[in-house]
């Protein structure tokens, strides 16, 4: 399925006490609007979060909007979309109803104190979430969706809300005692409430494929504000993967890369989504600035991504210009630059295991309270300019060439065979922290077994690492401090120690202490802190601290070139390297039906100028950057798209160099 680049979601929650709802629609000027700034596909309610339809319903005509002045709104506006070539998916809420939840309380989830789930009677909002495996809202819900196709066409249905979250109503309980599991367990409750989850979308999928209207082009989405890994086990019931990720809104700046690079592993199209508010939804008035808009679609874009934009409707119906100027502004940028990003595959040499495949929480909700190691990995590495994939253990690895497990990522003993395998015939594993531990934490796979021992929790919080020659690059020859405890390791015959750590005088407490925060080295050595062995035709380099966790908490510079320096050491020539800050962000993609490749560089600053999130405002130029991309045997044209400037060129075997003169913002460079 190909997916439109240039979508926007208008969002219509729109309360029961407002009056005159629609009533300044006009097809002509919402069609018009929506073509002049290059809107080629726009998803429109059907039933908002409020509960409220807008359309003339028949199965549930109570359930209208009470003061839709416009009956026929949604069919009126797919037709104003189809007359101009938009397409028009069908926006459907589905844990979030509040007419429901007032309607049919036995509906809801419940909570462990017998509630259901949301928030209190006197708080505002309609968060409180309905149960998708109770058999009377499954069926209200197919009877809505088979109207829907009954009184209008239906481009595709985008059904939102749709989060694995334990109910302990007494359905479930019994459901679980019966399969021997433990409900007051979180792991297996969170196990339980995932297959309930897949099987509700899988049922409804199949049940919207069965409709008579139905036609292979309909999508069929189901958000849940993230797509990881736990989404490949009801890949059978979308069409493609779309990744909400609002920066301003909750998700934050790490959210997006984390998520689309786990997303596009799945097999489907992927499509990035933003939106035009400040803030986050329901932010009617406030508007993003120019620069974070370019920076986030043009992310999409170099991501491999298409790109869509949230918006709200006002409740009258009309859509608001300055908001459709600022979409504009993009979605013609980007409409220039599609032909060089469809179809268009993502080229690495290096895999990242992902922790949240291991994870029991979700992906956007993991705990943050000593860092995130997926966030931490993919910052460091995108501000190292690494090209990587984000796996899991299913991958094929030999596309790659090293191979970052990070923090806390067990390894079952196939996996490890697997990854022995990858070593032995040249790969490198580069490991940290409690990664590479069997699931039962017992001891190391393989290959992380044949280069060091577990010891255990190391004693002493924090301590020092103090890197030998091999690891001092950009690095004074002195000690490091390591604020998280690292994992206390023994050598085996043939390891090289290439960083030792050194103990505190003593740990930090009430009995004994110095100073104001911790107690300085003793100079002691006491275990090491990065090791490397050779094993077969490569090596594998393990770090005992949990570095990404560390650097997305606090990230030191020393831990980045530490890690800089250890993969230099594996992959001393990666196939893209700049000399540009660590703020420039670079993506080489290859196009294989053009038969070329496109290095997309990205560099927007996200600052923290107020309390409540990062804002971007500035495209902060850079001058001179020279790059080096390899694998470019043949290359006869180096050039700027889709201006089409030619870029002077050396090419030395399958090594290629060039330099930007200038970059403002975004640039694609295609290599042919």
């Amino acid at each position: 399925m190909k997916l439109r680049y240039r979508q926007v979601h208008l969002d219509f929650h729109t309360s029961g006490d407002i009056e005159g709802v629609g009533k300044d629609f006009d097809p002509d000027r919402f069609g018009d609007t929506l073509a002049a700034a290059g809107v080629d596909s726009i998803n429109l309610f059907a039933r908002c979060h409020h509960g409220y339809l807008y359309y003339p319903s028949k199965a549930f005509p109570e359930r209208i909007h009470p003061h839709l002045a416009r009956p026929s709104l949604l069919p009126d506006q797919i037709a104003a979309c189809h007359d101009r070539g938009i397409r028009a998916p069908i926006y459907v809420t589905v844990q979030w109803d509040q007419f429901t939840r007032d309607a049919h309380r036995d509906w809801m989830l419940i909570d462990e104190e017998g509630r259901g789930t949301g928030r209190g009677p006197l708080e505002a909002g309609f968060y409180d979430r309905l149960d998708v495996s109770h058999p009377g809202y499954v069926s209200f819900l197919k009877e809505h969706v088979r109207e829907l196709f009954e009184l209008m066409p239906v481009d595709g249905l985008w059904f939102d809300i749709v989060v694995p979250v334990f109910s302990f109503d007494a359905r479930w309980l019994k459901a679980m005692l019966k399969e021997g599991k433990d409900p007051r367990n979180p792991a297996d409750q969170m196990a339980y409430a995932r297959r309930v989850i897949d099987a509700f979308k899988l049922d409804m999928a199949r049940f919207i494929r069965g409709l008579p209207q139905h036609t292979p082009d309909c999508t069929i989405y189901f958000n849940a504000g993230h797509v990881g890994p736990r989404h490949r086990s009801s890949t059978e019931a979308y069409t493609h993967y779309e990744v909400e990720s609002l920066a301003s809104g909750g998700w934050g700046y790490m959210h997006f890369p984390v998520a689309q690079r786990s997303g596009r592993e799945l097999g489907k199209p992927v499509l990035g989504m933003t939106g035009k508010f400040h803030g986050s939804w329901g932010d009617f008035h406030g508007y993003k600035n120019e620069a974070a808009m370019e920076y986030e679609v043009f992310q999409m874009l170099a991501l491999n991504g298409a790109c869509s934009i949230g918006d709200q409707l006002h409740p009258h119906g009309e859509l608001d210009p300055t908001t459709y100027k600022l979409i504009g502004h993009v979605f013609h940028a980007i409409e220039a630059k599609e032909p060089w990003c469809r179809g268009a595959e993502a080229v690495t040499d290096v895999a990242v295991m992902n922790p949240e495949a291991y994870a029991t929480a979700e992906g956007l909700w993991q705990d943050e309270t000593h860092g995130r190691t997926d966030f931490g990995v993919v910052k460091m590495l995108t501000e190292l300019g690494t090209q990587f994939d984000l796996i899991t253990s299913e991958k094929d690895l030999s596309g790659y060439r090293l191979v970052v497990v990070p923090d806390e990522v067990p390894v079952d003993a196939a996996f490890g065979e697997k990854l022995k395998s990858f070593v032995e015939a040249g790969g490198a594993v580069i490991a940290s922290h409690e990664s590479g531990l069997l699931p039962d934490g017992s001891g190391f796979a393989e290959p992380i077994a044949s280069a060091v021992e577990r010891v255990g929790p190391a004693e002493f919080e924090p301590d020092f690492i103090h890197p030998g020659p091999e690891l001092l690059d950009g690095l004074d020859a002195t000690r490091y401090v390591m604020q998280q405890r690292a994992l206390q390791v023994r050598t085996r015959p043939g390891t090289e120690v290439l960083a030792a750590v050194e103990r505190p005088f003593f740990n930090r407490a009430w009995q004994h202490f110095c100073s104001h925060r911790y107690t300085p080295t003793s100079f002691q050595k006491v275990y090491p802190g990065v090791t490397e062995k050779r094993i077969g035709g490569g090596r594998v380099i393990y770090f005992a601290h949990p570095v990404f966790r560390s650097y997305h908490e606090q990230a030191p510079r020393w831990i980045k070139r530490l890690v800089r320096n250890a993969m230099r050491r594996v992959l001393p020539d990666p196939i893209v390297e700049h000399d540009g800050p660590s703020s420039l962000q670079v993506s080489l993609n290859r196009q294989p039906e053009q038969g070329r490749r496109v290095l997309h560089l990205l560099h927007y600053i996200p600052e923290r100028r107020g309390q409540a999130f990062d804002v971007i405002e500035d495209a902060i130029p850079l001058h001179g950057l020279k790059l080096t991309v390899r694998g470019s045997a043949g290359v006869a044209s180096v050039k700027r798209v889709p201006g089409g400037e030619p870029i002077g060129f050396d090419l030395d075997g399958e090594t290629l160099t060039f330099t930007v003169p200038k970059l403002v913002g975004h640039a694609m460079i295609e290599i042919a």
